[in-house]
């Protein structure tokens, strides 16, 4: 059993498709163990993103994070962080498989409708950023 972090971001949550990303996740036989909306500050973003601090985008994606609500996510199954990742397709949604929920909702590489931790050590960092031992069901 392995738990992976996946964010809803702004985009996804204003184009209403909450439903749809969870709905590709249980697809794939996985279970969100744990869930809440938020809205980050600048700030939380900067330090949820603190990997990319020396990226050039750095500064772009930590503004788009704090625009608008997010839903947090813990989901939990067999080889889940790589279910998540292949249900997101890739970064920029142009190079995205068809089916993928970037594929299918995203409009540019940043506004890309979610994330998704990319190993077992961004997860081990990213779920307790979010959500206590007790959130987690």
């Amino acid at each position: 059993m392995e738990r992976t972090l996946s964010i809803v971001k702004p985009d996804g949550v204003g184009k209403n498709l909450i439903g749809k990303v969870i709905k590709r996740f249980e697809k794939n036989g996985l279970r969100i163990a744990a869930l809440k909306m938020l809205k980050l500050s600048k700030d939380d973003a900067k330090g949820f993103y603190i990997v990319h601090k020396e990226r050039p985008f750095y500064e772009s994606l930590t503004s788009f994070m704090s625009e608008g609500p997010i839903v947090v996510m813990v989901v939990e199954g067999e080889n889940a962080i790589n279910k998540v990742r292949e249900s997101m397709g890739a970064t920029n949604p142009k190079d995205a498989a068809p089916g993928t929920i970037r594929a299918d909702f995203a409009s540019d590489i940043e506004h890309n409708i979610v994330h998704g931790s990319d190993s077992k050590e961004s997860a081990s960092y990213e779920i307790p950023f979010f959500f206590s031992s007790l959130e987690i069901q």
